[in-house]
């Protein structure tokens, strides 16, 4: 498993959610296989978000195509994004 995790912060939630919420990249058709949203703990505007992918390729696919977005946006809805691709090495339940 492949996850892309995105990080910035955002002008207000209410606003920043019904952006995401209109999925402008298709995340299923892009290949995300489920995704998580965190909200900082110490800062409630600044959101991470995971999303989950069967291969590198889409996901970095995805990386492109979210970074011609944040081009657009970036100032307005959302500040400083940063993505990141991560492996999943070990997972455990204790």
């Amino acid at each position: 498993m492949i996850t892309l995790r995105i990080e910035h912060k955002i002008a207000n939630y209410e606003g920043w959610k019904k952006a995401f919420d209109s999925d402008p990249i298709n995340r299923k058709q892009s290949g995300v296989k489920r995704y998580r949203v965190y909200k900082a703990t110490d800062d409630d505007l600044f959101i991470i978000i995971e999303l989950d992918f069967d291969s590198q390729e889409e996901a970095k696919s995805t990386q492109v195509a979210l970074h011609r977005i944040f081009g657009n946006i970036n100032g307005k809805i959302i500040f400083g994004p940063q993505t990141r691709m991560l492996t999943l090495v070990e997972a455990t339940e204790v």
